[in-house]
């Protein structure tokens, strides 16, 4: 007999695995504390996980496959990946062990020394799923002191021929991201998000309860917008194209108090559980566009595929060409505990408090609010990446080390000294004015870097530059903003940094 180990983001129905039944095959699948426990995560991820794993192992046994599925609160439940294997080798006489590859490094190293310590023969395979291998990125940036996303991009588009007219890029260029800037005010109209039909929530809700699982943030049964088998997911995708698309690509970067997910897919997180596979998402979005080019324009499925064909490829080729070295990178020295308020939303600052708060809802912020408000407060007030990587890790429904890791600590905190990031992602109120109706709400003044009611974020920017300017030196990228940093009148400059001590020394207060 030979047993096949799926994780809980292994959920392929169109891998080569299952092309065939074979009695000689037993898959197995683990609720397991190990996972449920090494991060605190938010319910909703926990639920969507659990949830969409139950989904998949009932399929395949509809399809025939012999499966053996352990609950969180199964009786013979060891709650860890390699005690489990053990006792089913022993229950089924097991001749053969094989698995997928994991792409989380600690997953990835863990099977690796179990598969050494067997006595009977194991095998790693591909998990079919991504666009490119592992290496790959390393191969194509070999000899290059900058890894520049917009040429690994252009590599693959290229690769896989979308949206090209021959060797050129369609529309007679490569990136429309000066068009996916504008702000939302109100119009055009957004639809309602897709609500997935789920039907056993309210069970796994119950299970993590009784059994003691900590987790955070909160669960509506009514609006739980997380796909968990992929028919619900590729009808998650036809919602889109059929009623975001239109302006997704123009309404990206926008943020806005009275909404959640404006035009955005909210695919990632069957794409990340490999419900769905990204080559079929983006073919499925150009097919769309291809059939409705009269209403839609190519800057909207240009900014849609640079997000999954670039963005996504490049940030695993990152994690592994640079793991594990890169979890404990801290290259700004940043050692600050993370404020309280990231994990229950009480600040005054009414960005922030929006963006946690959808977070803490939802389980779900899209990219700029990940990047330009919660980390770009984090990296402001210094705070130690650990601490914003396990908050990130864990209030995201999409989060899995392997895209949330160089996203963090490369992206959004700089800890990685520029291999992700040319510079750091840092910006003043003005930055989140521009997008967002944030700042026409907040009690404090956009325009004011010193006094009481000056708006933290410009405090903390400038003495962040000031704290900061040595690693910086020689970044051509910060220098207009250094020379602006020496402009600034030494008496003002006091000022900013005994405003920017206070909120550094009490940032709940705030």
């Amino acid at each position: 007999m030979t047993i096949r180990l799926i994780l809980g983001d292994q959920l392929n129905e169109q891998h080569s695995w299952y092309k065939n039944v074979d009695d000689a095959v037993c898959y197995v699948m683990f609720e397991m504390r190990q996972e449920t426990d090494y991060v605190k995560h938010h319910i909703q991820k926990v639920v969507a996980f659990f949830a969409s794993m139950r989904h998949f192992a009932q399929t395949l046994q509809s399809h025939g496959h012999q499966v053996i599925y352990l609950s969180l609160d199964a009786p013979e439940n060891k709650q860890e990946v390699c005690d489990n294997l053990i006792q089913i080798f022993n229950q089924k006489k097991a001749s053969a062990f094989e698995y997928q590859e994991p792409d989380e490094y600690r997953l990835d190293q863990q099977l690796k020394v179990f598969c050494e310590s067997l006595s009977i023969p194991s095998h790693c395979v591909e998990s079919e799923h991504f666009l490119t291998s592992r290496v790959e990125l390393k191969t194509f940036f070999e000899g290059k002191k900058q890894y520049i996303l917009e040429f690994f991009y252009r590599y693959m588009r290229k690769k896989y021929n979308l949206l090209m007219d021959g060797s050129q890029p369609e529309g007679a260029q490569w990136n429309f991201d000066k068009n996916n800037r504008n702000k939302w005010k109100g119009n055009p109209k957004i639809p309602d998000a897709f609500v997935p039909d789920n039907s056993n929530i309210k069970e796994l809700v119950a299970l993590l309860e009784s059994e003691g699982v900590k987790t955070l943030g909160t669960i509506n049964y009514d609006r739980f917008l997380y796909p968990t088998h992929r028919g619900a997911a590729l009808k998650q995708l036809d919602y889109f194209c059929e009623n975001l698309l239109v302006h997704f690509g123009d309404y990206q970067d926008a943020m806005h108090t009275e909404e959640i997910n404006l035009f955005h897919s909210r695919i990632s997180f069957a794409l990340n559980a490999k419900i769905v596979h990204p080559l079929e998402v983006m073919e499925g979005v150009i097919a769309y566009y291809r059939l409705h080019s009269d209403s839609i324009s190519l800057s909207q499925v240009e900014g849609f595929v640079r997000q999954i064909l670039g963005w996504r490829e490049y940030m695993r080729g990152i994690y592994w060409k640079e793991m594990p070295g890169y979890a404990t990178k801290n290259k700004l020295e940043n050692h600050n505990p993370l404020p309280a308020f990231y994990w229950t939303g009480n600040t005054k600052m009414n960005c922030l408090q929006n963006s946690i708060q959808n977070s803490l809802d939802n389980a779900y912020a899209h990219h700029i609010q990940r990047l330009m408000i919660t980390g770009n407060f984090a990296l402001l007030a210094q705070v130690d990446p650990n601490r914003v990587d396990a908050w990130y890790l864990g209030i995201y429904a999409d989060a899995i080390e392997w895209v949330q890791l160089p996203n963090t600590r490369g992206m959004s905190q700089w800890a990685d000294g520029g291999i992700v990031a040319t510079k750091p992602y840092v910006s003043s109120g003005s930055y989140i004015n521009k997008m967002s109706n944030y700042c026409g709400e907040c009690q404090y003044n956009l325009k004011k870097r010193t006094g009481e009611d000056a708006c933290p974020f410009n405090s903390l920017y400038w003495n962040f530059l000031d704290d900061k300017k040595q690693f910086f030196s020689k970044n051509n990228r910060m220098a207009m903003m250094l020379r602006l940093l020496e402009k600034i009148p030494q008496e003002e400059m006091v000022a900013i940094k005994e405003r920017a001590e206070k909120i550094l020394l009490n940032p709940d207060d705030f």
